[in-house]
């Protein structure tokens, strides 16, 4: 079964709309946060924890798994849910971001596919808009991405829109060879800041019918949050009501609750965790760092929360784990995290239901960036 998208109710003040995401894994309501299992695992979490935070999509990395351990042992293993021993909605990346990053040269990016070397052992690579494609089908996820062109934030007009007409190409090649009849797959919308690149690139993305669109692009090193809300908001009105809106790549708090006023229904990113590995919380009054001697003798829980974390361990102790290089530490403070973020998205479907969004945005930043 394809994955179908059902819209419950639009907020009345905003774009925001509650959904339902229904997939062959169960249904989930939207908005929603997805945590990032890049090899197949949330860093140091088990299903079972990643389940009692409620979570529900999670993503894992094609470029990653295509290299380690390669998608014919996934596919062997009867495909990433029994690999993993996760029976939620998976969703795996096309691998583009991942491979741009590692691009020298500009002459590395053909028609055909990107160059690039595998960073483990230095080999010669070479991925097509086919290859994503055939790879994810063999991961069997639930949701496939089209393989896309990352452009840097700070490439030119004319750079974004050649970017834009290579990036429709693949998503038509990509689309050609998908043959997974139980696998969604979502097209990417690009076109950085600029209003009739996206909306040129949303248009002719629905044009070819994906049963989901991402708007990528927007978590590049050097964009400001302007550009990226400018991102969401040129291509929002191009997307069909009844397909989800995947903002790709984004997990700062306030960002996912400017995005949901935008109208996005899904999230995701590695933030929680690798904030998590460097003793960083979020909490209601912004991030804390646990290596700050203040927290040595602080016998009380990061904050209020029904995580497992909050409901057993102290900021002290954490503190202790975390300057002792403990992986504990990483472990509770993940779980904390992701809870924090898929808290987040529940209050902001209960603020949809009951149209206070922009009430609950203003309580949230006003306490979020006081820091009190």
């Amino acid at each position: 079964m394809k994955i179908k998208y059902e819209l419950l109710k639009k907020e009345k003040n905003t774009k925001a709309r509650l959904g339902i995401l229904k997939t062959n894994h169960g249904d989930f309501e939207t908005p929603m946060f997805m945590p990032v299992g890049t090899l197949a695992n949330v860093k140091t979490l088990t299903p079972e924890e990643l389940k009692e935070m409620s979570s529900a999509v999670i993503l894992a990395n094609t470029y990653h798994l295509w290299l380690r351990p390669g998608e014919d042992i996934v596919n062997q293993a009867g495909g990433l849910h029994k690999f993993m021993n996760y029976d939620g909605p998976i969703l795996t990346d096309c691998g583009g971001f991942q491979v741009f990053s590692l691009v020298k040269n500009k002459k590395d990016i053909t028609e055909e596919g990107v160059h690039f070397k595998n960073y483990l052992n230095g080999d010669k690579l070479f991925l097509t808009p086919e290859l994503s494609i055939q790879i994810q089908n063999k991961l069997d996820s639930d949701i496939a991405m089209s393989f896309d062109e990352c452009p840097p934030a700070s490439a030119d007009y004319d750079y974004l829109k050649n970017s834009v007409e290579r990036t429709l190409r693949w998503a038509k090649r990509g689309k050609a060879v998908h043959a997974n009849e139980n696998q969604s797959l979502f097209g990417i919308i690009q076109g950085g800041p600029i209003e009739d690149l996206r909306a040129y690139s949303a248009k002719e993305t629905v044009k070819m019918d994906f049963d989901g669109y991402s708007i990528g692009g927007v978590a590049n090193d050097g964009e400001s949050k302007e550009d990226m809300y400018k991102a969401i908001d040129y291509s929002i009105p191009y997307i069909p009501d009844d397909k989800p809106r995947y903002l790709m790549g984004v997990g700062d708090p306030i960002d996912i609750i400017e995005g949901t006023i935008r109208g996005i229904d899904m999230f995701d990113c590695v933030l929680p965790t690798r904030l998590a590995r460097h003793g960083n919380a979020f909490t209601r009054h912004g991030k804390i760092n646990l290596k700050n001697a203040k927290y040595k003798k602080d016998f009380t829980p990061i904050e209020e929360c029904d995580c497992y974390t909050c409901k057993n361990y102290t900021k002290a102790y954490l503190r202790h784990l975390v300057v002792c290089n403990e992986v504990l530490g990483g472990r509770l403070l993940s779980i904390h995290n992701i809870r924090f973020l898929i808290r987040l998205t529940e209050e902001l479907r209960e603020a949809i239901k009951n149209d206070c969004l922009l009430e609950y945005k203003k309580e949230f930043i006003d306490k979020y960036e006081n820091k009190n």
